[in-house]
C-alpha cells in the first residue's frame, strides 16, 4: 500500500502532457482526415493523386517511425525544425490517424444514398449546397462511431512520446521502474489504469455516437 501511495502521484505528473497531446493531436487528426478525405473525392487527379500519397504512406508505415523520422531524421536530413518534443508527438499522431480516417470520412460520403443527391439536383441545388446541407450531415453519423474508435486508438498512441523525452505518464513509470525494478508490477498496473480511466469518457461517447449514427440516415 505504501509503495502505490508513493508511486501514484508521481504518475500523475504526467497526466497533464497525456491529455494535451490527445486533444491537440485529435483535433488536428480530424482536420487532416476531412481535408483528405474531400481530396479523395475531388474531380481534380492531381489532387486525388497527391492525397493518395499522403493517406497510403502514413496507413502503410508504423507510427514509431513516423515519429522518429519527424524527430530525427528531418531535423538532420533536411534541417527543418518541427518545434518542440511536444509538436512533434502531436503532428506525428494527427497525420497518421488522420489518414486512417480520412477513409473513413470518403466511404461514409460515397455511402450515402444516390437518392439524396438525384433529390438535391431536382431541387436545383449546387454541388456545394448538395455537399453541405444533403449528403455531409447524413454522412457525418456515419462517421462518428469510427471517429470515436480511433480517439481511443489515439489515447493509447499518446504512450509512443515517451519515447521522443515527452515526460508522459508512462514516461514517469519508466522512470520509477528504472530506479526500483521491484516496483515494476505495481507501476504498469497503475499506468493500466491510468489509460483506462482516460479511455472510459471517450467509451462513452463511442456507444451514443452509434446511437446517434443510427438515426436520420436515408438507406440505400
Amino acid at each position: 500500500m505504501n509503495a502505490l501511495i508513493e508511486v501514484f502521484p508521481q504518475l500523475a505528473r504526467g497526466l497533464g502532457i497525456t491529455v494535451s497531446v490527445l486533444i491537440a493531436a485529435a483535433i488536428f487528426s480530424y482536420i487532416m482526415a476531412f481535408a483528405a478525405g474531400l481530396c479523395r473525392l475531388s474531380k481534380n487527379v492531381f489532387i486525388r493523386k497527391a492525397t493518395s500519397v499522403y493517406v497510403e504512406i502514413f496507413r502503410g508505415t508504423s507510427l514509431i517511425v513516423q515519429l522518429f523520422w519527424l524527430y530525427y531524421a528531418i531535423p538532420m536530413l533536411f534541417g527543418i525544425q518541427l518545434g518542440s518534443n511536444w509538436w512533434t508527438g502531436v503532428i506525428a499522431i494527427g497525420l497518421n490517424y488522420g489518414a486512417y480516417m480520412s477513409e473513413v470520412v470518403r466511404g461514409s460520403i460515397l455511402s450515402v444514398a444516390k437518392g439524396q443527391t438525384e433529390a438535391a439536383i431536382a431541387l436545383n441545388m449546387s454541388p456545394f449546397q448538395r455537399m453541405r446541407l444533403v449528403i455531409f450531415p447524413q454522412a457525418l453519423r456515419m462517421m462518428l462511431p469510427e471517429f470515436s474508435n480511433y480517439t481511443i486508438q489515439m489515447l493509447k498512441a499518446t504512450s509512443l512520446v515517451s519515447l521522443i523525452g515527452m515526460t508522459d505518464i508512462l514516461y514517469y513509470g519508466d522512470i520509477i521502474r528504472s530506479a526500483n525494478l521491484s516496483q515494476a508490477p505495481i507501476v504498469y498496473v497503475l499506468v493500466l489504469i491510468f489509460y483506462f480511466l482516460l479511455a472510459l469518457p471517450l467509451i462513452f461517447l463511442q456507444r451514443k455516437a452509434e446511437e446517434i449514427s443510427k438515426k436520420g440516415v436515408a438507406s440505400q
